[in-house]
Protein backbone atom coordinates (compact mmCIF):
# COMPACT_ATOMS: atom_id res chain seq x y z
CA UNK A 1 0.00 0.00 0.00
CA UNK A 2 1.15 3.47 -0.78
CA UNK A 3 1.01 5.71 2.83
CA UNK A 4 0.67 9.32 3.79
CA UNK A 5 1.95 9.71 7.17
CA UNK A 6 2.11 13.46 9.21
CA UNK A 7 3.93 13.27 12.39
CA UNK A 8 5.61 10.36 11.21
CA UNK A 9 8.60 11.18 13.25
CA UNK A 10 7.05 11.75 16.29
CA UNK A 11 7.14 8.88 19.66
CA UNK A 12 4.29 7.14 17.51
CA UNK A 13 4.84 8.01 14.25
CA UNK A 14 8.33 6.52 14.22
CA UNK A 15 7.24 3.30 15.55
CA UNK A 16 4.46 3.43 13.36
CA UNK A 17 7.02 3.41 10.54
CA UNK A 18 8.94 1.54 11.67
CA UNK A 19 6.20 -1.45 11.58
CA UNK A 20 4.81 0.08 8.42
CA UNK A 21 8.27 -0.50 6.31
CA UNK A 22 8.46 -4.16 7.77
CA UNK A 23 5.41 -4.89 5.91
CA UNK A 24 6.21 -3.35 3.18
CA UNK A 25 4.11 -0.51 2.83
CA UNK A 26 5.13 2.48 0.65
CA UNK A 27 5.85 5.58 2.73
CA UNK A 28 5.31 9.16 2.37
CA UNK A 29 5.80 11.28 5.85
CA UNK A 30 5.20 14.91 5.64
CA UNK A 31 7.77 16.77 7.91
CA UNK A 32 9.42 20.04 9.06
CA UNK A 33 12.44 18.73 8.62
CA UNK A 34 12.26 16.15 5.63
CA UNK A 35 15.66 15.98 4.76
CA UNK A 36 16.09 13.84 8.17
CA UNK A 37 14.17 11.16 6.53
CA UNK A 38 16.07 8.53 5.41
CA UNK A 39 15.47 5.83 2.11
CA UNK A 40 12.89 4.02 1.93
CA UNK A 41 10.80 6.73 3.49
CA UNK A 42 10.15 9.90 1.11
CA UNK A 43 10.04 12.68 2.96
CA UNK A 44 8.20 15.73 1.87
CA UNK A 45 7.97 19.43 3.57
CA UNK A 46 5.04 20.50 2.39
CA UNK A 47 1.73 18.98 0.96
CA UNK A 48 2.52 21.05 -2.13
CA UNK A 49 4.93 18.47 -2.85
CA UNK A 50 2.64 15.83 -3.85
CA UNK A 51 2.46 15.25 -7.22
CA UNK A 52 -0.77 13.91 -9.19
CA UNK A 53 1.17 10.51 -9.45
CA UNK A 54 1.23 10.14 -6.08
CA UNK A 55 -1.98 7.99 -5.18
CA UNK A 56 -2.23 7.07 -1.51
CA UNK A 57 -4.32 4.09 0.06
CA UNK A 58 -4.24 5.63 3.35
CA UNK A 59 -3.39 8.57 5.08
CA UNK A 60 -2.27 8.62 9.17
CA UNK A 61 -2.57 11.89 10.81
CA UNK A 62 -0.22 12.31 13.71
CA UNK A 63 0.32 15.86 13.71
CA UNK A 64 0.56 18.10 16.74
CA UNK A 65 2.53 19.89 19.18
CA UNK A 66 2.81 17.69 22.47
CA UNK A 67 0.46 18.61 24.62
CA UNK A 68 2.43 18.01 27.98
CA UNK A 69 6.35 19.31 26.97
CA UNK A 70 5.03 22.81 28.37
CA UNK A 71 3.04 25.08 30.99
CA UNK A 72 -0.42 26.19 29.08
CA UNK A 73 0.56 30.13 28.61
CA UNK A 74 -1.82 31.08 26.22
CA UNK A 75 0.80 31.29 23.41
CA UNK A 76 1.87 27.55 23.89
CA UNK A 77 -2.29 26.57 23.74
CA UNK A 78 -2.43 28.46 20.53
CA UNK A 79 0.94 26.71 19.13
CA UNK A 80 -1.09 23.18 20.96
CA UNK A 81 -4.09 23.90 18.62
CA UNK A 82 -2.66 25.37 15.73
CA UNK A 83 -0.79 22.27 14.75
CA UNK A 84 -3.30 20.27 14.62
CA UNK A 85 -6.56 22.44 13.12
CA UNK A 86 -3.77 23.60 10.38
CA UNK A 87 -1.97 20.79 9.09
CA UNK A 88 -5.88 18.69 9.40
CA UNK A 89 -7.65 21.49 7.38
CA UNK A 90 -4.50 21.25 4.67
CA UNK A 91 -5.30 17.20 4.51
CA UNK A 92 -8.96 18.20 4.38
CA UNK A 93 -8.01 20.52 1.20
CA UNK A 94 -5.73 18.20 -0.61
CA UNK A 95 -8.40 15.61 -0.67
CA UNK A 96 -10.98 17.79 -1.72
CA UNK A 97 -8.58 18.40 -5.22
CA UNK A 98 -7.49 14.79 -5.45
CA UNK A 99 -8.72 12.06 -7.28
CA UNK A 100 -8.41 8.91 -6.78
CA UNK A 101 -8.93 10.01 -2.98
CA UNK A 102 -7.66 7.68 -0.18
CA UNK A 103 -9.76 4.82 0.74
CA UNK A 104 -9.20 5.28 4.45
CA UNK A 105 -8.08 8.31 6.55
CA UNK A 106 -7.06 7.76 10.30
CA UNK A 107 -6.76 11.19 12.45
CA UNK A 108 -5.52 11.26 15.54
CA UNK A 109 -7.39 12.51 18.60
CA UNK A 110 -7.20 11.91 22.30
CA UNK A 111 -9.47 10.51 25.35
CA UNK A 112 -9.08 14.07 26.19
CA UNK A 113 -12.27 14.61 24.86
CA UNK A 114 -14.22 12.86 27.17
CA UNK A 115 -12.99 16.44 29.49
CA UNK A 116 -12.09 16.31 33.33
CA UNK A 117 -13.68 15.13 36.25
CA UNK A 118 -13.60 12.37 38.42
CA UNK A 119 -16.33 9.57 38.01
CA UNK A 120 -16.24 5.64 37.74
CA UNK A 121 -18.29 5.18 34.88
CA UNK A 122 -17.04 3.65 32.02
CA UNK A 123 -16.93 5.37 29.13
CA UNK A 124 -17.07 4.51 25.13
CA UNK A 125 -16.61 6.03 22.02
CA UNK A 126 -20.22 7.84 22.84
CA UNK A 127 -19.21 9.75 25.72
CA UNK A 128 -19.47 13.10 25.77
CA UNK A 129 -16.91 16.07 26.04
CA UNK A 130 -17.23 19.31 28.32
CA UNK A 131 -15.59 22.83 28.18
CA UNK A 132 -11.99 21.47 29.26
CA UNK A 133 -9.06 23.00 27.04
CA UNK A 134 -8.13 19.21 26.42
CA UNK A 135 -11.91 18.30 25.50
CA UNK A 136 -11.86 21.46 23.44
CA UNK A 137 -8.74 21.03 21.08
CA UNK A 138 -10.08 17.48 20.55
CA UNK A 139 -13.48 18.44 19.62
CA UNK A 140 -12.17 21.29 16.76
CA UNK A 141 -9.83 18.82 15.43
CA UNK A 142 -12.17 16.20 14.89
CA UNK A 143 -14.62 18.38 13.37
CA UNK A 144 -12.29 19.06 10.55
CA UNK A 145 -10.96 15.69 10.45
CA UNK A 146 -14.54 14.21 9.83
CA UNK A 147 -14.93 16.15 7.05
CA UNK A 148 -13.15 13.89 4.71
CA UNK A 149 -16.23 11.31 5.12
CA UNK A 150 -18.71 13.38 3.11
CA UNK A 151 -16.00 13.46 0.53
CA UNK A 152 -16.19 9.44 0.14
CA UNK A 153 -13.21 8.56 2.31
CA UNK A 154 -13.66 6.47 5.53
CA UNK A 155 -12.79 8.40 8.10
CA UNK A 156 -11.89 7.15 11.69
CA UNK A 157 -10.82 9.49 14.52
CA UNK A 158 -8.35 7.82 16.81
CA UNK A 159 -8.70 8.96 19.98
CA UNK A 160 -5.55 7.81 21.93
CA UNK A 161 -4.83 7.07 25.28
CA UNK A 162 -1.92 7.17 27.99
CA UNK A 163 0.96 5.68 25.28
CA UNK A 164 3.34 3.19 26.81
CA UNK A 165 6.58 2.95 24.86
CA UNK A 166 9.98 4.17 24.49
CA UNK A 167 9.60 8.33 25.46
CA UNK A 168 6.24 9.71 25.85
CA UNK A 169 4.45 10.36 29.25
CA UNK A 170 6.21 7.30 30.75
CA UNK A 171 9.74 8.13 29.64
CA UNK A 172 9.17 11.58 31.95
CA UNK A 173 7.92 9.12 34.90
CA UNK A 174 10.93 6.07 35.07
CA UNK A 175 13.40 8.61 36.26
CA UNK A 176 11.75 10.19 39.68
CA UNK A 177 10.87 6.28 39.85
CA UNK A 178 14.27 4.58 39.30
CA UNK A 179 15.72 7.13 42.14
CA UNK A 180 13.07 5.84 43.89
CA UNK A 181 11.22 9.18 44.90
CA UNK A 182 8.21 8.02 41.98
CA UNK A 183 4.69 8.00 43.64
CA UNK A 184 0.72 9.18 43.25
CA UNK A 185 -0.52 12.40 41.88
CA UNK A 186 -2.88 14.07 44.48
CA UNK A 187 -5.07 11.44 45.70
CA UNK A 188 -4.47 8.89 43.25
CA UNK A 189 -7.85 7.91 42.40
CA UNK A 190 -7.87 9.30 39.08
CA UNK A 191 -7.97 7.07 36.82
CA UNK A 192 -5.08 6.02 34.02
CA UNK A 193 -6.22 5.07 30.77
CA UNK A 194 -3.29 3.14 28.95
CA UNK A 195 -2.09 1.54 25.77
CA UNK A 196 0.79 -0.48 25.12
CA UNK A 197 2.35 1.03 22.04
CA UNK A 198 2.35 -2.17 20.09
CA UNK A 199 -1.14 -2.34 20.57
CA UNK A 200 -1.84 1.32 19.83
CA UNK A 201 0.12 0.32 16.31
CA UNK A 202 -2.19 -2.60 15.99
CA UNK A 203 -5.18 -0.78 16.55
CA UNK A 204 -4.11 1.62 13.57
CA UNK A 205 -3.34 -1.16 11.20
CA UNK A 206 -6.60 -2.88 11.85
CA UNK A 207 -8.31 0.07 11.37
CA UNK A 208 -7.07 0.29 7.84
CA UNK A 209 -7.52 -3.55 7.10
CA UNK A 210 -11.28 -3.33 8.49
CA UNK A 211 -13.74 -1.20 6.01
CA UNK A 212 -16.28 -1.58 9.28
CA UNK A 213 -14.47 0.66 11.31
CA UNK A 214 -15.13 4.13 11.39
CA UNK A 215 -16.23 7.28 13.62
CA UNK A 216 -14.55 7.54 17.23
CA UNK A 217 -12.50 5.13 18.17
CA UNK A 218 -10.73 4.82 21.81
CA UNK A 219 -6.88 4.12 21.51
CA UNK A 220 -7.05 2.39 25.33
CA UNK A 221 -6.25 -0.98 27.04
CA UNK A 222 -9.46 -2.71 27.87
CA UNK A 223 -8.13 -2.33 31.57
CA UNK A 224 -7.17 0.95 32.78
CA UNK A 225 -6.79 1.59 36.39
CA UNK A 226 -5.96 4.38 38.78
CA UNK A 227 -2.93 6.32 39.04
CA UNK A 228 -2.42 4.91 42.25
CA UNK A 229 -2.70 1.33 40.87
CA UNK A 230 -0.24 2.62 37.87
CA UNK A 231 1.81 3.96 40.86
CA UNK A 232 2.42 0.56 42.44
CA UNK A 233 2.54 -1.50 39.33
CA UNK A 234 5.75 0.53 37.92
CA UNK A 235 7.51 0.49 41.20
CA UNK A 236 6.84 -3.34 41.49
CA UNK A 237 8.38 -3.53 38.00
CA UNK A 238 11.64 -1.35 38.68
CA UNK A 239 11.60 -2.88 42.09
CA UNK A 240 11.68 0.35 43.55
CA UNK A 241 9.62 1.91 46.86
CA UNK A 242 6.47 4.43 45.50
CA UNK A 243 6.29 6.21 49.25
CA UNK A 244 6.83 9.54 47.42
CA UNK A 245 3.77 11.03 46.30
CA UNK A 246 3.17 14.81 44.58
CA UNK A 247 0.04 16.77 46.24
CA UNK A 248 -2.67 18.58 43.92
CA UNK A 249 -1.63 21.68 44.94
CA UNK A 250 1.96 21.42 44.62
CA UNK A 251 1.00 19.98 40.38
CA UNK A 252 -1.43 23.00 40.31
CA UNK A 253 1.48 25.77 41.23
CA UNK A 254 4.01 24.12 39.15
CA UNK A 255 1.72 23.08 36.02
CA UNK A 256 -0.76 24.93 36.23
CA UNK A 257 -3.71 24.19 34.12
CA UNK A 258 -2.05 21.32 32.10
CA UNK A 259 -1.70 19.54 35.36
CA UNK A 260 -4.51 20.07 36.70
CA UNK A 261 -6.42 18.55 33.55
CA UNK A 262 -3.50 15.87 32.46
CA UNK A 263 -2.55 14.25 36.06
CA UNK A 264 -5.51 15.56 38.18
CA UNK A 265 -8.38 14.15 36.41
CA UNK A 266 -8.60 11.27 34.23
CA UNK A 267 -11.78 9.16 33.15
CA UNK A 268 -12.17 5.50 32.70
CA UNK A 269 -11.95 4.77 29.17
CA UNK A 270 -12.95 1.09 27.49
CA UNK A 271 -12.15 0.59 23.61
CA UNK A 272 -15.34 -0.71 22.75
CA UNK A 273 -15.81 -0.53 18.96
CA UNK A 274 -12.13 -1.73 17.96
CA UNK A 275 -12.67 -5.04 20.21
CA UNK A 276 -15.96 -5.32 18.98
CA UNK A 277 -14.28 -4.72 15.39
CA UNK A 278 -12.65 -7.70 16.40
CA UNK A 279 -9.11 -6.81 17.53
CA UNK A 280 -7.25 -8.90 20.05
CA UNK A 281 -5.18 -6.74 22.43
CA UNK A 282 -1.64 -8.09 23.33
CA UNK A 283 -0.89 -6.16 26.46
CA UNK A 284 -4.17 -6.52 28.24
CA UNK A 285 -2.18 -6.35 31.78
CA UNK A 286 -0.59 -3.47 33.37
CA UNK A 287 2.51 -5.10 34.63
CA UNK A 288 2.55 -6.92 31.39
CA UNK A 289 2.86 -4.37 29.19
CA UNK A 290 4.94 -1.79 31.88
CA UNK A 291 7.77 -4.79 32.09
CA UNK A 292 8.07 -5.30 28.37
CA UNK A 293 9.05 -1.49 27.88
CA UNK A 294 11.05 -0.81 30.95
Amino acid sequence: MNILITGGTGFIGSVLCSRLLEDQHHLVVLSRHPETLQSPVQGIGSLSDLTDAMIFDAVINLAGEPIVEKRWSDGQKQRILRSRLDTTQALIAYFTRIEPKPKVFISGSAIGYYGTGRTNESIDETGVGDDSFSSQICRQWETIAIQAQPLGIRTCLLRTGIVLGNGGALGKMLGPFKLGAGGRMGDGTQWMSWIHINDLIGIILHCIEHDGIQGPVNGTSPHPVTNQQFTEALGKVLNRPTFFSMPGVVIKLLMGQMGEELLLTGKKILPKKIQEAGYTFVYENLEQALADVV
